[in-house]
């Protein structure tokens, strides 16, 4: 491996890092889209930027790009206010208009300047080597990797310093407000770093990469996990992996790093979203089952509670009368079976003392309580789920 390769994985790893940080918060506050409204709103700040200094590499540029940023959210925060039109609507008004502006300065007073979409939107990690910043006479390593290690180094700093307040106004802003913190200055603080890693990391990866990184690693990590420390330590993991995995399917296919690097997040993303323990797809259509023979157990054992008659608790009424078909049937008196509610004699069903008690609690619940109180009862008493 070549000192270039490590130093673009290395750019990369870091960049998914300072993204990771913010983009957990992000989502947990439900405002994804908007790192997606600031990676495109931040142009009229660098353009303005060059401007006033012609040089593309002035850290005005950064600051007024993150100012750029801050409007934008400050703009969608008061239309969305207003009650007249919710965020999404907000943000989809605003983010467009901000990128239009750059584009018409950029058209206007700048027309020489080619605006490449490889640079600008899809990013290019591989020309990041070769912008170096040198010290005198001596080469310190690429721009990107110590503007981002920066940008990185502050986030962590602020996430340490600020993360008591972060947690209570992400999740309950009441309780931060009577607790002394401002939850609007913890929102705009963290609109900020949001906005300058944005601009750090635009240069070097582009604006596609920045939003998938901010927000996939972390949407991934909330689907196995309610625990906050876990989740930004999960969405930091994901990241990593896939900015280096990325580089290197890139490398085999000879293809865009940048777009390499996004299409290993979204199969990161896909594999936890089918497979995820307690929130992927598959995971939910088995509990979703798994409810609907157990809905099915206690409408069968209140069936027999309620009925004396031989010919109600005989194997075949659950086909001849109750309509079930024989799979749904065999598998409710499985269940029934195997958690010792029901006994069959002759084929004929009859509640056991466990399942006499069950169903009398049942019927209890149903009556005087909320019906998601039973599945504390279901704990209880089944040794065996649906």
């Amino acid at each position: 491996m070549s000192n270039a390769q490590f130093e673009i994985q290395l750019i990369a790893s870091l960049v998914a890092v300072a993204c990771a940080i913010p983009g957990t918060f992000l989502v947990l506050r439900k405002m994804a889209l908007i790192s997606d409204a600031i990676s495109h709103s931040i142009l009229p700040g660098i353009v303005v930027g060059f401007f006033i200094t012609q040089d593309l590499n002035s850290p005005l540029l950064i600051l007024l790009a993150a100012l750029t940023g801050i409007i934008t959210v400050v703009l969608v925060e008061y239309i969305q206010k207003t009650g007249l039109v919710k965020e999404d609507t907000a943000i989809g008004l605003v983010f467009p208009a901000m990128f239009s502006i750059g584009v018409i300065l950029i058209a206007k007073n700048a027309n020489d300047i080619h605006l490449d979409i490889d640079a600008v939107l899809l990013g290019e990690l591989a020309f990041a080597p070769f912008d170096r910043l040198t010290i005198g006479d001596t080469d310190v390593g690429p721009k990107s990797l110590w503007v981002v290690g920066s940008i990185l180094l502050i986030t962590i700093t602020l996430l340490f310093l600020f993360f008591k307040e972060l947690k209570v106004s992400t999740f309950d802003k009441g309780l931060a407000a009577s607790l002394g913190f401002s939850p609007a200055i913890i929102h705009y603080g963290l609109m900020s770093v949001s906005s300058i890693t944005t601009v750090g990391a635009f240069d070097a990866v582009g604006a596609i990469l920045v939003v998938a990184l901010m927000i996939a690693p972390a949407a991934t990590a909330y689907l196995l996990t309610t625990n906050l420390k876990k989740m930004l330590a999960l969405a930091i993991s994901f990241g990593i992996f896939s900015a280096i995995s990325g580089y290197w399917v890139a490398h085999w296919l000879d293809a865009s790093i940048a777009g390499s690097i996004t299409t290993v997040l979204g199969l990161v993303f896909l594999l936890v979203y089918l497979f995820a323990p307690s929130k992927g797809i598959i995971a939910v259509i088995y509990r979703q089952k798994q409810q609907r023979t157990e809905v099915s157990l206690l409408t069968f054992l209140l069936h027999l509670k309620n009925h004396d008659e031989i010919e109600e608790r005989h194997v075949n009424h659950l086909n001849e009368h109750i309509n079930w078909q024989k799979v749904r049937s065999k598998n409710v008196l499985d269940l029934a079976q195997k958690n010792n509610m029901i006994q069959i004699d002759n084929n004929i069903v009859s509640l056991t003392k466990k399942g006499d008690e069950f169903t009398s609690k049942a019927i209890d619940y149903i009556i005087t309580n909320e019906d998601a109180q039973i599945e504390d009862m279901k704990d209880d008493f089944f040794l065996f789920r649906g």
